[in-house]
């Protein structure tokens, strides 16, 4: 089931890359079944908070009429950074699934140890799903960026 929803994080990830912005995709879960999805949106919105985590909590949120995300599994292709980690502990997501790691800002296992943080709800999650997809999906767009830039 992994690989069939980081495909799916993956292709709305793609989405961002029509607003330039980094392409970083993620869905919600809940009994097999998306409830939520978002994309990066920050340079389309001008949102600093608009990482496509928080777009599929809000949306899957709407959808279940509650922001208590019980239940829910997250599939997000890049490490999520401390916001969205605390996006994810508040809504009670159940499991965190991430391709790529985020040494730069990742608060799961790169930067910040999730297990570090003192809250009154634990994240299951696994990581390296379709990882080099979902690294070389955001380092083309660097590559690319840079290569506009010259």
């Amino acid at each position: 089931m992994e690989i069939k929803f980081m495909k799916e994080a993956l292709r709305y990830g793609r989405r961002s890359l029509l607003s330039d912005d980094v392409p970083i995709g993620c869905v919600v879960v809940k009994n097999n079944k998306i409830i939520g999805y978002g994309y990066n949106k920050k340079e389309d919105l001008k949102n600093p908070t608009a990482h496509a985590e928080i777009m599929a909590i809000s949306m899957a949120a709407r959808h279940l009429n509650s922001y208590h995300l019980e239940g829910c599994d997250i599939y997000v292709t890049l490490e999520p950074c401390l916001m969205c980690v605390g996006a994810i502990l508040n809504a009670r997501i159940k499991n965190l699934y991430f391709g790529a790691r985020n040494k730069r800002f990742g608060a799961v296992v790169s930067h910040q140890k999730i297990e570090k943080l003192i809250t009154n709800h634990r994240i299951n999650y696994e990581y390296g799903i379709l990882e080099r997809e979902c690294a070389s999906l955001i380092t083309g767009f660097f590559s690319d960026l840079r290569k506009r830039s010259k």
